[in-house]
């Protein structure tokens, strides 16, 4: 585990703006201060923070939550309600209700906010997801400040939990979509600490973190991928983001300046620096199919080698379970036997058609399938590794 705790009386140094194109995250707890209500005060400080550092040459994001509790507020007799459906009708009526705020703020500072509602299918497709890119890309090259969204109207993957985890995920995506280089996950404990600073007066806040390795995912206290939100879903987000070049902060909420303050690079929350050189846009694109539809191929220990050390193509021979069901040129996650993710790529078969030539060698795929669409399960210029 790569980290190191709070020197005492850090102080705080003013420096011109470190990164340039961020993306700042707010989840409900950050939002309604963990009350049941939005907090106009919080939006206006952080709609504010925005238009701080937008004055100063920066283009900004915002992914934000906030539209279930947004209709909870309009509605109590649906939040009455429980289930998948009522939360469905929540978000129809406050969404529109958080989008009305965020103008309203973003415009008293002179800013255009654009709505962009996504779900994890519009990262399916490398049409849909190069016309997104092109949206935010071409909004944020005009002063704009989109505010991003799931649909929850549409697509229930964040609301049981399924994919995007209260937009962590969803914001880690979005930064890789826009070639962020800062992504400012704002928190309502400040940070990632020792322990829980909620019930351990003990804590202590962890400044840095240089690789997310399974004793950082233990100190989230709770099962890696379980549930909606919360810190493991954050550090995953980190995990995806760090490795694709991008820095990620997680800040405090609460603070006046922490936009300011993390664009600047001043020590804020805790930092996680790229574990990786900015990747190519195709390669992008590939890790944005981690939203996919839980397509998997799990690969032997000779198959792992052959893709981490020595840099090839994955053969149907190293593959040892087929997970989920794709079709040829879907994004599918590989994965190891321990169940460590590796990589993602195209696969070049369908899942049924991986099924009957999982484990064989490459020159008996025509006589198994009838056809052949190539020696490789996936080919290395399709493959990314993770």
């Amino acid at each position: 585990m790569a980290l190191q705790t709070a020197a005492p009386g850090a102080e705080r140094q003013d420096s011109p703006l470190r990164y340039q194109r961020i993306v700042v995250k707010a989840g409900t707890n950050v939002l309604t201060r963990l009350s049941s209500n939005l907090d106009r005060s919080v939006m206006a400080s952080i709609t504010n923070q925005l238009a701080d550092v937008v004055a100063l040459g920066a283009q900004a994001v915002l992914v934000t939550s906030g539209a279930i509790a947004a209709g909870r507020e309009a509605a109590p007799q649906i939040a009455s309600g429980k289930g998948i459906a009522a939360s469905q009708m929540l978000a129809a009526i406050g969404q529109s209700r958080l989008m009305n705020a965020y103008q309203e703020l973003l415009g008293e500072r002179g800013l255009i906010a654009a709505q962009a509602l996504l779900t994890a299918r519009d990262m399916d497709e490398r049409a849909r997801y190069l016309n997104i890119r092109n949206t935010l890309r071409g909004l944020l090259d005009r002063g704009i400040v989109p505010i991003v969204n799931e649909n929850d109207v549409v697509d229930t993957a964040e609301i049981d939990g399924a994919h995007f985890g209260d937009n962590d995920t969803l914001s880690a995506i979005v930064a890789n979509v826009v070639d962020a280089d800062l992504l400012l996950i704002l928190t309502d404990t400040g940070g990632l600490y020792t322990a829980d600073p909620k019930s351990d007066p003990s804590a202590a806040l962890i400044p840095e973190v240089t690789h997310i390795d399974e004793s950082v995912m233990a100190l989230a206290g709770e099962r890696h991928g379980a549930g909606r939100g919360g810190m493991a879903s954050k550090l995953e987000a980190a995990r995806y983001a760090t490795a694709l070049g991008i820095t990620v902060v997680f800040g405090p909420g609460n603070a006046p300046d922490a936009v300011m303050r993390a664009a600047r690079g001043e020590p804020l929350g805790t930092t996680f620096p790229p574990s990786a050189p900015r990747v190519e846009s195709r390669k992008r694109w590939l890790l944005s199919g981690m939203t996919k539809n839980g397509g998997a191929l799990v690969i032997d220990d000779g198959a792992q080698r052959a893709l981490v050390d020595g840099e090839r193509s994955l053969l149907p021979a190293g593959v040892r379970t087929v997970r989920g069901r794709f079709v040829r040129g879907d994004v599918v996650e590989v994965v190891a036997e321990s169940g460590k993710r590796l990589a993602y790529g195209l696969a070049n078969y369908d899942s049924s058609e991986l099924r009957k030539i999982a484990g064989v060698r490459s020159d008996r795929i025509g006589d198994l399938l009838g056809h052949h669409h190539g020696d490789e399960a996936i080919h290395r210029n399709n493959l990314v590794m993770v």
